[in-house]
């Protein structure tokens, strides 16, 4: 049944004696069923770019059905190699690979200080952070774009490595996790002769493995699905991202079904991180919603 495993449950919004309530249970099918509704109105768009993929140009424009005449899944492996998009996603990962080492370790650091050492002036620093999330991160394209250009940092992955390794969001993240870690760690680690580097290496980072995996899973998707940055520091130096690419195939002689095969190509490692880490991703969110 599908409400035997709230039966020992004793905590939470639906707890063991709920379920002996028909009408807990009425409201529950409800939601369940609205809750399938939307997955399935999410899912479809997804759904449909994959089997809209299986065509080819003819039926597409022609054929008005979901599904296609037949199931060649050989079509996928030929636009990947016409469309060379073995180069776009090695540059992908190379971007998202830097994006996630340095936003755990710069946005860690700072955390460190603000939660951990709060050294004199800490709460200026930590209000200027809280005030970074009001201003939206378009406002500064322009300026950080001219200024890449001007340190002679264009065509490379270096600046987007350091704008993705600077986040307000991700400081806060890291910052509430260190401040719930039991203090007596700290003392008897500086008992013990460590240095402040060393009580962050030895100590906080090792014991702080949840809140990593939070901040890495989030840079992730935010180095691999952003578009405009990358556009304008990476284009035409032959470090095209997946993105990139998929604009770039909107001029180029690709054809419309070539360009959704691609799309399918661009939601694959997406999904398959929110499937391994969709419980970690939800857990982040609610990371710094509740102050103990």
């Amino acid at each position: 049944m599908i409400f035997d495993k709230f039966s020992t449950k004793q905590d939470g919004v639906i707890r063991g004696y709920d379920i002996h309530s028909f009408r807990v249970k009425v409201i529950c099918g409800v939601i369940l069923v609205l809750c399938l509704l939307i997955a399935a109105a999410c899912l479809f768009p997804a759904f449909w770019v994959f089997l809209a993929g299986l065509k080819d140009i003819k039926e597409f424009r022609r054929n008005t059905t979901l599904f296609p005449a037949k199931f060649d899944f050989g079509v996928f492996v030929k636009t990947w190699n016409d469309l060379k998009f073995t180069r776009y996603y090695i540059n992908s990962f190379i971007l998202v690979a830097g994006s996630v080492i340095c936003a755990v370790i710069f946005n860690g650091i700072l955390a460190y200080g603000l939660g951990i050492l709060k050294p004199k002036g800490y709460r200026i620093i930590n209000g200027l952070v809280m005030w970074s999330l009001l201003i939206p991160a378009t406002t500064s394209v322009v300026s950080l774009f001219v200024n890449i250009n001007r340190i002679g940092l264009n065509k490379s992955f270096i600046p987007l490595w350091l704008v993705y390794g600077s986040n307000a969001f991700y400081v806060i993240l890291f910052k509430e996790f260190f401040e719930k870690m039991p203090k007596e760690l700290v003392e008897a680690a500086k008992l013990d002769g460590c240095n402040v580097l060393q009580v962050f290496t030895k100590i906080i980072f090792p014991l702080s493995k949840p809140i990593i995996m939070v901040v890495a899973i989030f840079s992730m998707t935010a180095a691999w699905s952003d578009f405009l940055l990358p556009y304008l520091v990476l284009n035409g130096s032959g470090k095209e991202t997946v993105m990139i690419a998929m604009f770039s195939f909107r001029t180029s002689n690709a054809t419309d079904v070539e360009v959704l095969r691609a799309i399918t190509f661009s939601i694959i490692p997406p999904t398959i991180l929110f499937l391994l880490f969709q419980k970690q991703i939800t857990d982040g969110a609610a990371i710094g919603a509740i102050k103990e």
